[in-house]
């Protein structure tokens, strides 16, 4: 039985989030990068407001990663990126968060146990396309498109569409 190298290069992975306010309708997208290879999958789910969609794509992104694993994850989102900052606070006595306690809670065991970096990265609509934060934007938007047509689901990223992703 092979053990794992205990320096491993970290996983990568590459986090979309699209969010409708008016329909209350949120998608996300995660394309990840490790000695697997590249992997990817589109979610999307109805009712909800934009920190319950932030907090589900994190989760999803983080979900199936093994206790311990480093994971370099970069978004686009704002909400995203500022999760680890409103923990901190809340753990240093600042304002807890009131809503989506659930999610929070699940949120926070899953950084305990493992190291993850967000990084926040810019795209915008000048983004160049073929960068995995590109891909995993555009289809965040079609997992909001699909999710307010046909409700919550999760759907593999097909691997020819992945070869596109600049990975």
């Amino acid at each position: 039985m092979a053990q794992e190298d205990p320096v491993a290069e970290p996983v990568r992975i590459w986090l979309g989030v699209s969010h409708h306010a008016a329909f209350r309708v949120a998608g996300w997208a995660v394309v990840r990068a490790d000695e697997a290879g590249v992997s990817g999958f589109a979610g999307g789910e109805r009712r909800l407001d934009a920190e319950r969609g932030a907090l589900l794509a994190l989760l999803a992104a983080l979900k199936d990663l093994p206790a311990g694993r480093s994971v370099v994850l970069t978004t686009s989102d704002a909400i995203v990126a500022g999760f680890p900052a409103r923990m901190a606070a809340a753990q240093a006595g600042g304002e807890a968060p009131a809503d989506n306690l659930d999610l929070w809670a699940a949120l926070s065991t899953a950084l305990a146990a493992r190291e993850v970096k967000i990084v926040q990265a810019a795209a915008a609509p000048g983004t160049p396309p073929g960068t995995p934060l590109a891909f995993a934007a555009a289809w965040a938007e079609f997992g909001r498109e699909r999710a307010k047509d046909k409700g919550p689901f999760t759907a593999s990223i097909p691997k020819p569409n992945l070869a596109k992703a600049g990975v």
